[in-house]
């Protein structure tokens, strides 16, 4: 779309679009995008909230104010949290942290290990269809990457391998947790990601570590890391 956008205002058409990988957009450039902090595949938020949803279209099209870009502006809200739904199921009871092993590397191994049954599962009730792939690793090997980091104190310096590493990793375990019996419910399962996992956990780290730098580009890749709305729920 950013390539094509080049193209219509070629001719005089204006355009604007909604952007849900940040790096991404920047990297292309388009005339003039608006990010937004939603989960993939869900570019105008929450299903069902009309007025939440002409909210994010109001601010995409108002960018066409903009006479001139490329314009790359965040939208200044997360999606609403939808409400559980009853009856929903949740078997997966994640291993509590105390008393395990204190490395990242370990507790992230033994955490993949506790999902790769269910991620297999619902690899199979898909036929093979995954969104897991955007950074060209297996996810083994995006653990020990981050694990790595984490373990030995130092910040990554490459950005786009971070930020696709995240990506992929969270897709990974939320895929995992859709082969779980019981009414689908992707709210309860974000929620779950970032309060009960050990990869919520390290993507926090990665965060709170990019978050407190001096530096504004460090400050924008942690809200590219991790949602106001998990960041919001771990400080209670």
């Amino acid at each position: 779309m950013s390539a094509l956008s080049y193209y219509l205002e070629r001719e005089g058409i204006m355009t604007t679009g909604i952007s849900l990988v940040r790096e991404n957009t920047a990297s292309m450039r388009p005339p003039r995008a608006l990010w937004v902090s939603f989960p993939l595949g869900r570019p105008l938020g929450k299903p069902g909230d009309a007025a939440f949803q002409h909210e994010v279209i109001a601010a995409a099209l108002g960018l066409l104010g903009r006479p001139r870009g490329p314009v790359l502006e965040d939208f200044p809200r997360d999606a609403p949290v939808a409400a559980a739904a009853e009856g929903a199921a949740c078997p997966l009871s994640f291993p509590k942290q105390e008393g395990s092993p204190t490395s990242w590397a370990a507790r992230l191994r033994s955490e993949h290990a506790f999902l790769a049954p269910w991620y297999a599962l619902s690899l199979r009730r898909r036929k093979g269809r995954t969104l897991v792939g955007v950074s060209g690793e297996a996810p083994e090997a995006l653990l020990e990457g981050l694990a790595t980091y984490l373990d030995t104190g130092k910040k990554p310096e490459d950005i786009r391998w971070l930020k696709r590493a995240v990506e992929d990793l969270k897709v990974w375990a939320l895929e995992a947790m859709t082969a779980q019996p019981g009414e689908y419910d992707p709210s309860a399962m974000n929620r779950s990601l970032w309060q009960d996992t050990v990869l919520g956990a390290a993507i926090l780290a990665f965060y709170h570590q990019f978050q407190n730098s001096e530096k504004a580009g460090d400050r924008m890749v942690a809200r590219m890391l991790a949602p106001r709305e998990a960041v919001a729920r771990e400080n209670g």
